[in-house]
This record gives structure tokens, sequence and C-alpha cells, in this order.
């Protein structure tokens, strides 16, 4: 079945960086868009980034441009989250989706952790 499995996450200084991953198993990776969304407690989810299946095409919010930059190996089935410059408001946890933009209906991850702090 269609698995999702994120990791990377952590806690770290503002101005850190981290790189998050997203294993991807049972479907064929190099069909789909893939994408990372956030969430925090008491929100809904924000969507942050996306790939397009063959990485010819990439989208960020507004919240993370030209601090996160997302990449993906479909010879490792693996979508990655490059966080740099992070900030406290990007505490939440993170989420890969089997879709370019957010979509309740698509295939996710449980998500990692995301901590900035002093």
């Amino acid at each position: 079945q269609v698995q999702l499995v994120e990791s990377g996450g952590g806690l770290v200084q503002p101005g850190s960086s981290l790189r998050l991953s997203c294993a991807a198993t049972g479907f064929d990776f190099t069909m789909y868009d893939m994408s990372w969304v956030r969430q925090v407690p008491g929100k809904g989810p924000e969507w942050i980034s996306g790939i397009t299946h063959d990485s010819s095409g990439t989208e960020y919010s507004d919240s993370v441009k030209g601090r996160f930059t997302v990449s993906r190996d479909n010879a490792k089935n693996t979508v990655y989250l490059q966080m740099d410059s992070l900030k406290p408001e990007d505490t939440a946890v993170y989420t890969c989706v089997r879709s370019f933009y957010f979509s309740r209906l698509a295939p996710r991850g449980p998500g990692t952790q995301v901590t900035v702090s002093p």
C-alpha cells in the first residue's frame, strides 16, 4: 500500500538548517508530483512547497520562498526539503503529500516535528 515516511526533524536554534526526507513506497513515485505541508496545533495545514514528478517545476509559499528548497531523487523514491535560515515561526509538524498542492484526499505521511527555539 501507499506509504510515506518523513524523517529529519528536530530541535534547532534560529538561523540553523535542517533537511527533511520523505521516503515513498507502494506506488510508482516517478509518476507523482509531491508537496510539503506543515501544521501547528489549532491551525489548518499550510502548503509550503510542491515539486513536479520529474523535478521540472517547483513552487513555494511566500512564507518560505528563498529559504527552503524542495528536491527529489526518483531513483531513491525520496523527496527532500532543505530548510535554511530557520525561524521560530517555522516550528510545526512537516508532512509530505502525494500531490503538488495540498489535498485532504491525497496520501500523506505521519509527519516529523521541527522545533526552532533559542
